[in-house]
């Protein structure tokens, strides 16, 4: 499971997003990333934590933060899940799960009993230089922007 801890260097990526765009992670230098991986796409809790960040996502630009979402999900998946709720930020399809690999976020998971391998909700927030500032493994997928604020005492009552 996870083997990255805030202060280690963020693994790079280079992949496309739903739309066929490059992602690199270079290219977000110089800002501060919120990379945030989550299971499947139009579930009950990745469309909460999607829609949360959409809501808050001029608010986010505001404070310095970019947006990139990763699931297993192709292409496809998330193109219907970009335009279904209007997401402004890109979702990467990492079918393969390199990076999902590279991140660590792959691993066993308990639901109902039943113990299965999938992807575990995490978010690495990663700052200007490239390095892994602070890792979310217990996300509020409702209140996720309010959590990623008030640990940068970001948020509009400071």
């Amino acid at each position: 499971m996870l083997h990255l801890k805030e202060g280690d260097k963020a693994p790079d990526i280079k992949a496309k997003d739903q739309f066929g765009n490059s992602i690199n992670l270079n290219s977000f230098l110089g800002n501060k990333l919120i990379l945030y991986f989550y299971p499947k796409d139009n579930t009950p809790g990745c469309t909460a934590e999607a829609c949360n960040l959409r809501d808050n996502y001029q608010e986010l630009l505001d404070k310095g933060f970019k947006i990139i979402g990763v699931s297993a999900d192709d292409e496809s998946l998330h193109q219907n899940f970009t335009e279904k709720y209007g997401l402004p930020f890109p979702l990467i399809p990492d079918v393969e799960k390199k990076i999902i690999l590279d991140y660590g976020v792959w691993g066993e998971k308990k639901f109902m009993g039943k113990t299965y391998t999938g992807i575990h909700r995490v978010t690495f927030i990663i700052d200007e230089k490239g390095i892994i500032q602070k890792i979310f493994t217990k996300v509020d997928t409702k209140n996720h922007t309010t959590q990623i604020l008030k640990e940068f005492k970001l948020n509009k009552y400071n």
